[in-house]
């Protein structure tokens, strides 16, 4: 959809300052947005599950869109160049895994899908919308994208409950009562319903990314962004958020997710993409990945870790 062309991009200056206080930290220090939200997929933009477990784009009479495209887009911070020439296309309900070594551009690439950074040249398009275009709104764009970060990003001075509506009622203007009713439903689902009266300090990490998980899809997200999600909890409170993560898989949720977690990557994904220094070295189906990578250093790279 052009940016013009209806109410939905189409946000006030006072939503926008809004949703900046709804998701943001210490947005006047670093001007990044670490909570960003999304609507629901429309029924004309569905493909249908067994599409995608053919494990590649969806292919029919008219092919679906991608919702989300990159194209030539390249980064640097100083002299050091993070991304060189990525392409990249993401279709609804499809699950993308990035995987590859430490300082290879993984985590750079996912903000940049949303503009937490900005990109030194090439072309990122979300549901049709040109991100990279100065006219677009990417505050409207952004809530078409819910993002989940290493370390949680949860206000510590607010309940679980009270995390969870706090961007509905702001940004939307959601109702406290409906607000309510959908953050205990997304408490009961990732199994944290007993825990809305509590402080994020009194959770465990694993628990507090749950948390993060629910309060991201509060605003129904045509996707979700997760970076490194896993990384900073201990090893046995992965297993909770990656059954999360599964079964908004499972459920058509298109995903995109920058992960070490090898065996995620191979059950849950519908492509798996290795990035090495700065690029795109190789896409494939898991199977083709991790049993016949064909590239030299995604070889390198598996044989170290697997």
């Amino acid at each position: 959809m052009e940016r013009g062309g209806g109410k939905r991009w189409r946000v006030s200056r006072r939503r926008s300052e809004a949703l900046r206080f709804a998701g943001v930290r210490g947005q006047r220090r670093r001007r990044r947005c670490p909570t960003v939200f999304g609507e629901a997929v429309t029924a004309s933009r569905e493909v249908t599950r067994s599409m995608l477990e053919k494990r590649s784009a969806p292919e029919t009479h008219e092919p679906a869109a991608p919702l989300i495209s990159v194209r030539g887009v390249s980064k640097s911070f100083g002299t050091n160049r993070v991304l060189k020439k990525i392409d990249l296309d993401v279709y609804p309900q499809e699950v993308v895994v990035i995987i590859g070594p430490s300082g290879s551009g993984k985590s750079t690439l996912l903000r940049c899908l949303n503009l937490l950074e900005t990109v030194d040249e090439g072309e990122i398009v979300v549901d049709g919308v040109r991100l990279t275009d100065p006219k677009t709104d990417v505050d409207a764009v952004r809530r078409e994208l819910g993002m989940v970060f290493q370390h949680f990003h949860l206000f510590p001075h607010m309940t679980v409950l009270e995390n969870l509506i706090l961007a509905p009622m702001k940004v939307r203007r959601r109702p406290r009562d409906a607000a309510v009713a959908d953050a205990r439903e997304l408490l009961r689902k990732v199994g944290l319903a007993d825990k809305e009266d509590a402080y994020p300090d009194a959770l465990s990490g694993g628990q507090q990314q749950r948390v993060a998980i629910a309060r991201a899809l509060m605003m129904k997200p045509k996707a979700m962004l997760f970076d490194e999600p896993t990384s900073a909890l201990d090893p046995e409170m992965v297993k909770e958020v990656l059954d999360v993560m599964k079964s908004l898989a499972r459920e058509g949720m298109t995903m995109v997710v920058v992960t070490h977690e090898m065996g995620f990557a191979r059950e849950v994904g519908d492509r798996v993409v290795f990035m090495d220094q700065g690029e795109i070295v190789e896409v494939g189906t898991p199977e083709a990945i991790f049993s016949r990578p064909q590239n030299p250093r995604t070889q390198t790279f598996l044989s170290k870790i697997l």
